[in-house]
């Protein structure tokens, strides 16, 4: 059946083949990629856009590429005045991350291609692969004509322009709606201009609901200026370096984010999972990354140090509720002891004993809206769990 599908696809594609194309070079040596193009005739456009992106050398010394071509009709389509536009030197960077998308490692052949459901290009972003009526898509474009050798690569050509996404990580979740918090959180945080930047990022972003759903006055009291280290380091959590789409999270199952701290990918029943939290979307290319949209905040393993024991990451957070609860931020309070309650269960060899009182303390919070029982009830945990520990005698006063 496969061979059969293989078949069918490449029966589609012998329209115009590597000899047509060779035929007007001949030597005793194949043609480049760039000069089996030009002497093709139907590619000017192409041939001028790589010239303005200084693109040409890069790929005549390439030692072996995949070209998805649009021919100079496909450059006709675009929007009037849209490729002298990109022709500009202003353009420059415009223009290479376009032409970029349009080229990918090695030499993939149609029937390659016709087996796989994205392929990864220079640009960083996937292009979208499908089958339709035995013929080859790549996002909306047609291959119309596959398989053309050059010496260090090979060809596909194309009916219309791929068009990679211009927007940036920051910009796609201001437009996107569902995220007005996380957009809130990265400029009181300052973080947009860095999510800005080029990157790549891959981004866990979680929706205005999963925000909702932290304890009650937890996220304007992030929101405070004062409070500015901890939403950072929070926020920071949500971030990778790097381009990571989920078949990568197969590959490999924790990431360090920009807070020093890992997240850990888990995958079952069909769904991924970034620690607790349930990946709802996933692998949506951004210019400068990639996002994936996640149901619940990622609370890092401690709020306002960068490596601690269980006992630190306790004694930490009694030191910083206490104050809080004591000036009415009762919330805040209890938001914090919850973090350190999930952080300690989080870590991997601290006992059972000490684990117990804090699950016991999350569950009890549930029975309750009030935040003044919730903070006392966490606390209650915490203590436990360090005198579990044997710290008693060092447990901060009330």
């Amino acid at each position: 059946m496969k061979a059969r599908f293989y078949g069918l696809v490449l029966v589609a594609f012998t329209i115009f083949t590597a000899t047509d194309l060779t035929a007007q070079h001949k030597s005793q040596r194949a043609s480049d990629i760039v000069d089996t193009a030009v002497a093709a005739g139907s590619f000017t456009t192409l041939a001028a856009a790589l010239d303005a992106a200084d693109l040409v050398d890069t790929i005549k010394d390439a030692k072996s590429l995949t070209v998805f071509a649009p021919t100079d009709e496909a450059f006709a389509r675009l929007p009037r005045g849209t490729v002298e536009s990109l022709l500009k030197p202003e353009n420059k960077d415009q223009l290479i991350a376009i032409l970029t998308y349009h080229v990918a490692k090695g030499r993939v052949r149609a029937e390659e291609v016709a087996g796989l459901r994205t392929v990864e290009t220079l640009n960083g972003q996937r292009v979208g692969i499908s089958i339709e009526d035995g013929r080859i898509q790549l996002n909306e474009s047609n291959v119309i004509s596959a398989d053309i050798r050059a010496s260090n690569g090979i060809i596909h050509v194309i009916d219309e322009v791929l068009i990679p996404e211009s927007m940036r990580i920051p910009e796609i979740a201001q437009k996107a709606g569902s995220f007005k918090t996380l957009v809130t959180a990265l400029q009181e945080a300052e973080l947009v201009e860095a999510l800005l930047g080029k990157g790549p990022f891959t981004v866990f972003a979680p929706t205005d609901d999963a925000f909702s759903a932290l304890p009650e006055g937890t996220v304007a009291s992030l929101l405070k200026p004062e409070n500015r280290d901890d939403l950072q380091r929070i926020l920071k959590y949500h971030v990778v370096q790097g381009r990571l789409y989920t078949d990568d999270f197969l590959r490999n199952r924790t990431f360090t984010t920009l807070a020093g701290a890992k997240v850990k990918l888990s995958f079952t029943n069909g769904t991924f999972s970034a620690n607790d939290s349930r990946v709802v979307s996933s692998d949506i290319d951004a210019a400068n990354g990639v996002i994936h949209v996640i149901d619940a905040v990622l609370l890092p393993e401690i709020m306002s140090t960068a490596s601690a024991g269980a006992y630190d990451v306790m004694t930490l957070a009694i030191e910083k509720g206490v104050p809080l609860y004591n000036h009415g931020q009762k919330a805040a309070c209890a938001a914090i002891y919850e973090v350190a309650a999930r952080s300690v269960l989080a870590m991997q060899d601290i006992s059972a004993e000490a684990k117990k009182p804090l699950r016991l303390a999350l569950d009890k919070i549930r029975t309750t809206h009030s935040s003044s029982r919730q903070a006392w009830m966490l606390r209650e945990g915490l203590d436990s769990s360090l005198e579990a520990l044997g710290d008693n005698t060092m447990m901060a006063s009330r």
